[in-house]
C-alpha cells in the first residue's frame, strides 16, 4: 500500500494532466481567472492577471504583501469573521453549527486539530447521520507541531480557530462546483476582495487511505483557506470513488481578521485586549518601521522549514539592514510578549474543556507552554497575572465562544497549582544543574531534553545557572516541539478488567449474538439455542443475558443446561461463554436453558451504578476537569480513576461519599435508552464519553437522573437506592493528574464495614481501650516507639491517652500507621514488641 505522500504526488500529476475533471474550472473561467504554472516552484495556479509569472506562496511572491495595506474592502474584527461568515453561508444553505470541545474523547486523538475531525470516523465513513448537512463549524484546535514558531513568525499558533465548511454527500448529490463558488463568494463578498487579488493553486490531499483533489487561496502572500475534496479511497486493487465523497475546507479565522486588518501581526487582530494589556505592563513597543520590514521576511524562520536558524537570522538581518544581534534584541522580547498572549488562551480553551495539565499524552503540551509562557516571564521580569489574562480572553470571545467563561475560578485553580509545582521544580532545579555542570561537565541537546522531560527544568534556568558558573548552553530554536514530539503518541493509564487473550476463535461462520443484557439486569434465567461449539467449551448462543467481561466490568458466571459457565468474553460482535469442565454431550441448534448467577450479577451492577454516582459527585463537588479516566468493577470492590491536579483531602473524600449516598437515598431513576450518536452528543453533550471511546452508531446513554449521563453497555440497577450504600475505601494519586477511588457498594459494602469493625476491635483489644480512643493510643504508641527504637530515648512505658476520636477511626489509624486495613493488628503488635525490647520491660496497660 503506498504511503500517503506516494498518493498526494501521484495525483496531484494526475490532477494536473485532467484539472477539468478534479478541480472547479468552469467556475475559475465564468469569473476569468486563468490557468498557469508558477516560474518559481512549478505549481499549477490560477489568476486573472495576465502578466502574473509566479503563484500567490509567500516564497514565490515575495513575502506577506498586505501590512498596511489590505485589499480587503471589509475590515472585519476577529469575532466579525465567523459571525460574517456564518450569516453569508446560511444565506447559501449552510447550518452553522457550535464547535466540538478541544478534547477530542470520541475518538483515539487527545485534541483537535482540524474542524474535519468533528466527524471522524462515524460521519465521513457514512455510518453516522451528520448534525446538519451541508455545515459551517468554528472549531478551535490545538496543534504543538509549531510552539517554538509561536510569537516570531507573527502567524503561528498552537491554538486557533479552524473555520470549516463541511459536506457529506453521496455521488450522485456531490456538487463541488458549487462549494467552490460558494468560497469564492466569500472571498469576493465577504472580505471584499477583487479577483485581481486572489490566487487559487492546484493541490492534492491524502490520508487514512481517502485522497482527492485540493484548491488553496492566496491574496498578496497569506494563504487564507483551503478546499479539499475527499472523494477517493485507496484499495488492494487500486483507486475507488468514495460511496461518501466528503467537502472539508479549513479557513484560519485568525488569518482572515489579520487579513483584513493589515496589522503588523496576527496576535494583534486575534486578541487585542490581551496584547494591550501586556504592552501596558511589560513597556514592551511595537516599532512600526522595524516590524513592517521584519514580519514580510518572518517566514524565512519558520523553524520547520530552516535547516540553520541562526544562518537564518542573519539573511533576515542583513535584509532589514541591522546585525542578527540587533534584530533579536528587539524582536525577541516582544516575541515572548505574543507567546504568552497566545498560550494563555490555548492553556484557557483547553482547561475550560476539562483538559489537565500533567506529565503524560496531551496534558504534557499544555504543561510545555505554560512553563514556556511562565519561563518569559520569569526572564523578563514581567509583573503579569496570567489567571487575569484568562479573564480577558474570556470576555473579548464571549460573543462567540460564550462557555470559555464558565470555569474561570477552577481555571485559576489549577493555574495556580501548575504553578506551585513549576516554583518548587526551579528550586530543585538550581543545585542539579551546578552538579551537571560542575568539574568540566556540559549539557548537550539530549540531557537538555531528558533534564525537562523528567524533571521539568526549562532551558532558561539552565542557561541561567550556566551563566552564574561562566559557562554557556546551546539550545535548540525547535527545543519545545523536540520535546512535545516525545509525548504524542502516548495515553493515560486506564483502569480495566479486559483480560488480554492470546487466541482468537474462528467465529466467521456465526452471526451476531443478541445481547439482551441491556434490557434488564435482574433477568438471570432464560433460554437459547447453541450455534456453534469450539473445543468442547467455547458456547456461541443466537442470543445471551450472560454479561462478558467489558467496560471495566466484570462478566457474569452461572449455568448452560446443568453445565457451569466459568468465563464470558466478547469477540467482535459474538459473545463467547466458556464452560468450566465437560460441555455433557451439548450440541449445535440444541436449546439450552440458562441461569446467571444472581448474587454477583446484583454485586456487579450495584458496583457500576456506584460508579456512575460517583464520578457524577466527583464533577460536581471537584470541577468539571473532572473525567473518568478509567474503571473497574470487581465482586468485592470497585474503583474509579477520575482526573483531578492534586491528592483529595479526608474532607473531601468524606464530602464525596455524603453527596453519593444522598444521591443513592434520594432514590433517582436509573434511565437507560439506545439514542442515535449525533443525537445524543446534540441533547446530553460530550461528556457522554466518559473512560474511552464508544463505538457504534447508536449509544447506549445511563441516565442517573440529574446526575451523570454517560454511554455505556454495562449492568445498571433501575434505581439509586438499590446500590443500599457506597463506602470509599481509599484514595491515591496513580499518576500526575490522576487520582483513584476504591469503595465498596451494596452487600460488598455491609461485608466491608463488618471486616472494619472486627478491625478497630482488634486494635482496641490490643491497646486496651475504647473503638474511639484507639487513634489517640495509636498516635501515643508511634510516638513512644520512635523515640525509643529510633532514637534510643528512655521512655515510660504506659499508654494513658484517653482521647475520644469522633471520625473514621480506621481512617485515621491508617493514616497515622501508614499501613493498609487489613494490616493494623500487626503493625500495632509489632510496635508494642519492639517497644517492649526497646525498654526492656513490659507495658502495663
Amino acid at each position: 500500500m503506498p504511503s500517503d505522500k506516494e498518493i498526494k504526488l501521484e495525483f496531484r500529476q494526475k490532477a494536473s494532466q485532467e484539472p477539468g475533471k478534479y478541480y472547479a474550472t468552469s467556475v475559475l473561467k465564468e469569473e476569468g481567472f486563468m490557468r498557469k504554472k508558477c516560474g518559481s516552484c512549478n505549481r499549477y495556479y490560477w489568476t486573472v492577471l495576465s502578466d502574473s509569472a509566479v503563484c500567490g506562496d509567500p516564497a514565490c511572491s515575495g513575502g506577506f504583501r498586505f501590512i498596511d495595506h489590505s485589499p480587503a474592502k471589509k475590515k472585519l474584527g476577529y469575532i466579525e469573521v465567523w459571525n460574517e461568515f456564518a450569516s453569508h453561508f446560511k444565506k447559501l444553505g449552510y447550518t452553522p453549527i457550535k464547535r466540538y470541545p478541544v478534547a477530542a474523547r470520541w475518538r483515539e486523538e487527545d485534541f483537535v486539530q482540524a474542524s474535519i475531525y468533528d466527524f471522524q470516523p462515524y460521519v465521513v465513513s457514512g455510518e453516522v447521520e451528520p448534525p446538519a448537512n451541508p455545515l459551517v463549524v468554528p472549531q478551535f484546535c490545538l496543534r504543538f507541531n509549531d510552539i517554538d514558531n509561536v510569537g516570531i513568525t507573527g502567524a503561528h499558533y498552537t491554538g486557533f480557530v479552524m473555520i470549516g465548511q463541511h459536506a457529506f454527500m453521496p455521488p450522485e448529490k456531490w456538487k463541488q462546483s458549487d462549494y467552490f463558488r460558494d468560497i469564492h463568494s466569500w472571498l469576493r463578498d465577504g472580505l471584499g476582495l477583487p479577483n485581481e487579488e486572489i490566487t487559487y493553486h492546484e493541490d492534492a490531499w491524502a490520508g487514512g487511505g481517502n485522497f482527492g483533489a485540493c484548491m488553496e487561496y492566496f491574496s498578496r502572500g497569506l494563504e487564507l483557506g483551503n478546499q479539499v475534496y475527499i472523494t477517493y479511497e485507496v484499495t488492494s486493487d487500486g483507486y475507488r470513488e468514495l460511496k461518501l465523497k466528503v467537502l472539508d475546507m479549513g479557513m484560519g479565522q485568525e488569518r482572515n481578521a489579520w487579513f483584513t486588518g493589515a496589522a503588523p501581526t496576527s496576535y494583534e487582530t486575534t486578541f487585542p485586549t490581551v496584547v494591550r494589556k501586556l504592552q501596558e505592563i511589560t513597556s514592551v513597543s511595537v516599532e512600526p518601521q522595524l516590524l513592517q520590514k521584519f514580519l514580510p521576511c518572518s517566514s524565512y524562520l519558520n523553524i520547520d522549514e530552516v535547516e540553520n536558524i541562526d544562518k537564518a537570522w542573519q539573511t533576515v538581518a542583513e535584509k532589514i539592514g541591522i546585525t542578527a544581534a540587533e534584530l533579536k534584541k528587539k524582536i525577541l522580547p516582544l516575541a515572548a510578549l505574543y507567546s504568552v498572549a497566545e498560550h494563555s488562551r490555548s492553556l484557557l480553551v483547553a482547561l475550560s474543556d476539562g483538559v489537565l495539565p500533567s506529565n503524560v499524552a496531551g496534558g504534557y503540551n499544555l504543561r510545555v507552554i505554560l512553563r514556556r509562557a511562565l519561563s518569559f516571564i520569569d526572564s523578563y521580569g514581567w509583573q503579569i497575572d496570567m489567571a487575569k489574562l484568562f479573564e480577558l480572553h474570556a470576555a473579548y470571545l464571549k460573543p462567540q465562544f460564550p462557555e470559555i467563561g464558565d470555569n474561570l475560578s477552577e481555571v485559576a485553580e489549577i493555574l495556580d497549582v501548575e504553578k506551585r509545582k513549576f516554583a518548587e521544580t526551579k528550586k530543585r532545579s538550581a543545585q542539579l544543574v551546578q552538579h551537571l555542570l560542575g568539574k568540566g561537565g556540559e549539557i548537550g541537546e539530549e540531557k537538555l531534553i531528558q533534564l525537562y522531560d523528567s524533571n521539568g527544568i526549562s532551558p532558561d534556568i539552565i542557561r541561567e545557572e550556566a551563566r552564574k558558573l561562566g559557562k554557556a548552553v546551546s539550545v535548540p530554536d525547535n527545543f519545545y516541539a523536540m520535546v512535545s514530539q516525545r509525548h504524542e503518541n502516548e495515553k493515560p493509564s486506564a483502569a480495566t478488567t479486559a483480560t488480554k487473550r492470546d487466541f482468537k476463535l474462528d467465529l466467521s461462520d456465526v452471526p451476531a449474538t443478541e445481547v439482551l443484557y441491556y434490557s434488564d439486569y435482574a433477568v438471570v434465567e432464560f433460554s437459547a439455542a447453541i450455534l456453534k461449539i469450539i473445543d468442547d467449551k467455547y458456547v456461541v448462543l443466537d442470543q445471551t443475558y450472560f454479561y462478558p467481561t467489558s467496560g471495566g466490568q466484570e462478566h457474569d458466571v452461572g449455568e448452560m443446561a446443568g453445565c457451569e459457565v466459568a468465563d464470558v468474553f466478547k469477540q467482535g460482535n459474538v459473545i463467547v461463554h466458556v464452560l468450566k469442565d465437560n460441555n455433557r454431550g451439548l450440541k449445535a441448534g440444541q436449546k439450552v436453558d440458562c441461569q446467571i448467577n444472581w448474587e454477583r450479577r446484583q454485586q456487579l451492577a450495584q458496583h457500576h451504578t456506584a460508579t456512575h454516582i460517583l464520578n457524577g459527585v466527583c464533577r460536581k463537588l471537584l470541577g468539571n476537569h473532572v473525567w473518568q479516566a478509567g474503571a473497574a468493577k470487581f465482586v468485592d470492590k470497585a474503583r474509579i480513576d477520575i482526573t483531578h491536579y492534586e491528592q483529595l483531602s479526608e474532607q473531601q473524600l468524606q464530602q464525596i461519599e455524603e453527596e453519593a449516598n444522598k444521591i443513592i437515598t434520594a432514590d433517582m431513576p436509573v434511565h437507560k435508552s439506545f439514542v442515535p450518536r449525533t443525537e445524543a452528543e446534540q441533547k446530553y453533550g460530550f461528556s457522554i464519553y466518559q473512560g474511552g471511546v464508544v463505538p457504534g452508531k447508536l449509544l447506549r446513554i445511563v441516565d442517573v437522573e440529574g446526575l451523570d449521563v454517560e454511554a455505556c453497555g454495562g449492568t445498571h440497577l433501575n434505581h439509586t437506592a438499590e446500590v443500599g450504600r457506597v463506602k470509599i475505601l481509599r484514595s491515591s494519586k496513580i499518576q500526575d493528574g490522576i487520582v483513584r477511588l476504591e469503595y465498596v457498594a451494596g452487600k460488598a459494602e455491609s461485608s466491608a464495614a463488618a471486616a472494619k469493625e472486627n478491625i478497630v476491635a482488634e486494635a482496641a483489644k490490643l491497646l486496651n481501650c475504647e473503638p474511639s480512643q484507639v487513634p489517640g493510643r495509636v498516635e501515643e504508641l508511634f510516638e513512644k516507639w520512635k523515640a525509643a527504637v529510633k532514637k534510643g530515648k528512655q521512655v515510660d512505658p504506659q499508654l494513658t491517652s484517653t482521647a475520644s476520636y469522633s471520625g473514621d477511626v480506621l481512617a485515621k489509624v491508617v493514616e497515622v500507621l501508614r499501613t493498609q486495613p487489613e494490616n493494623v493488628a500487626k503493625t500495632i503488635k509489632r510496635f508494642l514488641d519492639e517497644l517492649k525490647t526497646a525498654i526492656n520491660g513490659n507495658i502495663k496497660d
